[in-house]
């Protein structure tokens, strides 16, 4: 008898060991229960893309404030570093606005007096340097002839001046830059503004900032944060005085030497070298000297070079002998954490981080030193530099035959 569709169907799916197949999920149930998605997952799915919109969010909103932010910090240093003045004339009785108002006057008189002078000593050294600058092409051509026998003219050398592509390229290119340098001033003009205005308000109302910050703060924190504050305000203080208290030595050493060597211009001159090579770290001695040397150039070649050699033994004794001294009980940092703090502020901010840079260094130096144990050090010689063993002796040897 042949086979049936309902046998041959049964045949095909019976089991070769003989056994039938288990039964598969009824037809109304389209999925396991073990498959089924989870109900958290939805709730965590959406809770991931929030938290990655808010972070692209809180990314972008940081850089495009980032330029108002490096403005508050600045105007925060300096509020700490006119916060003893303010606060010695507001203890006599003074209102912390009043006197806030004339500290910034102050300094601000001194700063616009200070550009006036150096102004109008660039405009007549330049007028001079231009007035001048034929009869000091004239004998530098008759150098060359007379050392490379050739026969130049002044008149030739202007004239191939004049007409090269070279000044012709550079006039086009500093004409359609005029724009740009006139925003970047008033931009730059903006950003005083607007960090004179917050290091105003900081000054001002820091009684009244501190007691904000305090009042979300338990009594333990608070005194933490009164003793960071002040902290901050002795050291950044110490510092911008130490320093200012060096440019005044700089500045009076090199107007003497400007001044015995004939050097037009010697007060403004020893003022610049000061404020320039103690306000403006790394290099700023070096771009203090170079303005000095350029003058003292025009009247003769070997006063640049005696102002070179006084510069630079200048500041390897303001390095070794003098900064040590005045700047030991005020910043308190040695001068290889001050170099790479520098380093990194320049390397995070900019010329900004390289101002702050000390200052801050020095703060969380001694707001950490609070909290540090300190043990008495073992009387072992290796502590004081003294070699021991082999070698120890052989030196105690030669010293001994030496002292004999």
């Amino acid at each position: 008898m042949a086979p049936t569709d309902e046998t041959a169907q049964v045949a095909q799916q019976s089991s070769p060991f003989g056994t039938a197949p288990p039964s598969g999920p009824p037809a109304g149930d389209t999925a396991a229960p073990g498959r089924r998605m989870p109900r958290w997952l939805p709730r965590a799915m959406v809770l991931a893309l929030a938290l990655v919109a808010a972070f692209q969010l809180g990314s972008w909103a940081f850089h495009q404030l980032t330029s108002l932010l490096i403005n508050i910090l600045i105007a925060f240093f300096l509020a700490l570093a006119i916060e003893p003045a303010v606060s010695w004339m507001a203890s006599r009785g003074m209102r912390r606005g009043l006197a806030t108002f004339l500290v910034f006057f102050g300094a601000m008189i001194a700063i616009a007096g200070f550009i006036t002078l150096l102004g109008s000593m660039l405009a007549g050294q330049i007028i001079k340097m231009i007035e001048g600058f034929p009869d000091y092409l004239d004998s530098v051509i008759n150098w060359i002839n007379t050392h490379f026998h050739t026969d130049l003219r002044r008149v030739d050398i202007q004239d191939s001046l004049v007409h090269s592509d070279w000044l012709r390229k550079y006039v086009q290119n500093s004409a359609t830059g005029v724009l740009d340098v006139s925003a970047q001033v008033l931009g730059g003009l903006f950003k005083l503004l607007t960090i004179a205005l917050f290091s105003f308000y900081f000054a001002a109302d820091g009684p009244r900032l501190r007691r904000a910050l305090c009042s979300v703060l338990p009594p333990a924190r608070q005194a933490e944060v009164l003793r960071a504050w002040e902290i901050a305000v002795d050291k950044t203080g110490g510092y911008l005085y130490s320093r200012g208290l060096m440019a005044l030595i700089s500045g009076i050493a090199h107007y003497i030497l400007l001044e015995a060597l004939g050097v037009p211009y010697a007060p403004v001159l020893g003022v610049w070298v000061g404020l320039v090579s103690q306000f403006i770290p790394t290099i700023g001695t070096y771009l203090a000297g170079a303005l000095p040397m350029l003058i003292a150039f025009t009247i003769d070649p070997w006063y640049a070079l005696w102002v070179l050699i006084f510069v630079v033994i200048y500041q390897q004794f303001e390095n070794y002998v003098l900064q040590p001294k005045l700047t030991a009980k005020t910043v308190d940092i040695h001068p290889a954490v001050a170099f790479g703090s520098v380093i990194a502020g320049t390397a995070l901010l900019g010329a900004v981080g390289a101002l702050i840079a000390i200052p801050a260094v020095a703060t969380l130096q001694a707001f950490l030193g609070a909290y540090v144990k300190r043990y008495d050090v073992t009387d072992d010689p290796r502590v004081h530099g003294h070699r021991t063993g082999a070698q120890g002796r052989l030196f105690a040897r030669v010293r001994g035959l030496f002292g004999r």
